[in-house]
């Protein structure tokens, strides 16, 4: 039975390129170990499962360059081993102290059971190499891997400089051959921030598709004859699919949508914060800084200080309620749509991966209801991947997208404002120089040529979209501030040396070492052949 309509599922998977070797521990390290265990093992366990009962699905996952190199980091999986080891010993201290609390004492059981499965299957199941369980989803079919600007740079806002632009987006389909060893046929543009014109750019690396927010499409020029529902064909080639709307507000919108239902675990209640400062201690950040352990013992119960312990059963069948629900109003504007289009719609509904299981704790469950009954309970509306839509579908409407983002009234503003707007002039000078410095020495010898490579490492770690929007949002700004000048200074020391030709082979290592993601990096990718 040929299904009415079409439904794409995209994750998108990013962390800011963090690795401090200098410091024993470090927070902000944190981000990508509760990442790990919250989001990425917990959908991996889901897609298995799936893929073992013979379930059929497709989903789309993108993957950002500086996430797939702390992925791949031996210093980084050691300190996530260690970091693991310390949350399961605190939840076995948590069984002996909540022995005479039975909502309690059931929740420590149950978060050291689900830490010591974690370590299990990332040593023993995975071998630490979760980018190789996700490229054997892809190789298997139930996964589309898509690429990624290489430092999640905002695009729009690089403008002004063309090759930059470029050069994120070459990067990025470069570590994403590494990781996967094949060319992606999509790519997420960082922020869904679409600028008219880089789809060429998408096009000269082979790109089939990107993803936009619905206004990038119902702006665009002509107005698309399918709105958001059918993807349009840019002036190069490449397809632009739109977001939908309506889908994407029930799960992403805490207020409105499912993540903020009653019987859901409290993201804000954590023992790392409730209990005794010198109970803790011993699990927090090296400095003693309060922060998440992970283990949480509410739910959300209401807009109420006064919570009430998380079940963990009633959440499940809540998740596998609102799964049917999720899939009952995506048939009935299926339904819809199919009265009013000559062709099967698609619905993209994109969100950030990390929302699955850290943000929305019952999250990866949900989702794997939610493809358990697309296959069994319904014949409307068939998972695909963007990429699979356009085989059905190869001739579309041309059009060019309107400017456009996610975020904040849809325009920039987030990465643009009274908090972050003095970052660009220092990035912008950044570019100019390092594009300079690409055609200025076309033969460098081999120090010269690790300068040259180490200053577009800087250059891109200083482009990245997170530290405009930390210091937008106001959390871990001191951390934000410091990574912007170090990278500008960082470049700034190696570009001056270059130019006055006395390079310091020890503090480059030094950098290197640090600084060390993208070892493939030529810089001769900011002085294209023909630019």
């Amino acid at each position: 039975m040929t299904r009415q309509g079409f439904l794409a599922l995209v994750l998108h998977t990013h962390l800011p390129f963090v690795r401090h070797p200098e410091h024993e521990s470090f927070l902000e390290e944190r981000w990508l170990f509760e990442a790990i265990t919250e989001t990425y093992l917990p959908l991996l366990e889901r897609f298995e499962r799936l893929v073992n009962d013979r379930v059929p699905f497709r989903i789309t996952m993108s993957f950002t360059p500086t996430l797939l190199a702390m992925l791949a980091d031996p210093l980084l999986q050691a300190r996530y081993l260690r970091h693991l080891d310390g949350l399961i010993e605190l939840a076995g201290k948590e069984i002996e102290r909540t022995r005479w609390q039975p909502p309690f004492h059931r929740l420590a059981y149950f978060y050291h059971h689900r830490l010591t499965t974690a370590r299990q299957r990332y040593t023993d199941g995975y071998r630490q190499d979760l980018i190789g369980a996700f490229r054997a989803l892809a190789e298997q079919g139930s996964l589309e891997p898509i690429a990624s600007c290489a430092t999640h740079g905002f695009l729009p806002l690089l403008e002004i400089n063309p090759t930059a632009v470029r050069a994120q987006i070459a990067v990025g389909v470069q570590a994403f051959e590494h990781a996967f060893g094949r060319r992606p046929e999509g790519f997420w543009l960082p922020e869904c921030g679409y600028q008219p014109g880089h789809d060429a750019f998408l096009k000269a690396f082979g790109i089939r598709y990107f993803l936009t927010d619905a206004h990038g499409l119902l702006f665009g020029s002509p107005r698309p004859k399918y709105g958001v529902y059918a993807p349009a064909i840019c002036p190069s080639g490449v397809a632009a699919f739109g977001r939908d709307l309506e889908s994407s507000k029930s799960v992403w919108s805490a207020e409105e949508g499912y993540p903020g239902d009653f019987l859901y675990r409290e993201f804000y209640r954590d023992i790392g914060y409730d209990l005794d400062h010198d109970y803790v201690r011993p699990y927090l950040n090296g400095d003693g800084q309060r922060t998440n352990t992970g283990i949480k013992y509410y739910r959300i119960t209401g807009k109420t200080d006064d919570k009430q312990p998380y079940d963990p059963d009633r959440a499940l069948e809540q998740a596998a309620a609102h799964a049917g629900n999720f899939l009952f109003n995506r048939e009935q504007q299926v339904g819809f749509l199919r009265t009013v289009m000559d062709r099967a719609p698609i619905i993209i509904s994109p969100y950030d991966a990390e929302l699955f299981g850290h943000w929305w704790f019952e999250g990866p469950e949900w989702l794997e209801f939610l493809i358990r009954k697309a296959h069994v309970d319904q014949q409307t509306i068939e998972l695909i991947a963007p990429s699979d839509y356009l085989r059905h579908y190869p001739v579309n409407q041309r059009l060019v997208p309107s400017l456009s983002s996610w975020g904040y009234n849809g325009y920039s503003e987030v990465w643009l404002n009274g908090a972050n707007d003095w970052i660009y002039r220092h990035v912008h000078t950044l570019a100019d120089r390092m594009v300079a410095a690409a055609r200025q020495f076309p033969q460098p010898n081999a120090l010269q040529r690790r300068t040259l490579n180490q200053m577009a490492r800087e250059l891109l770690l200083a482009q990245a979209s997170d530290w405009p929007f930390i210091l937008k949002t106001g959390t871990h700004t001191g951390y934000a501030y410091r990574r912007i000048q170090d990278h500008v200074a960082r470049f700034n020391r190696l570009h001056d040396g270059l130019q006055a030709q006395r390079l310091e082979d020890g503090w480059l290592t030094s950098l290197e070492t640090t600084d060390n993601c993208f070892p493939f990096l030529d810089y001769r990718v900011y002085a294209p052949s023909g630019a």
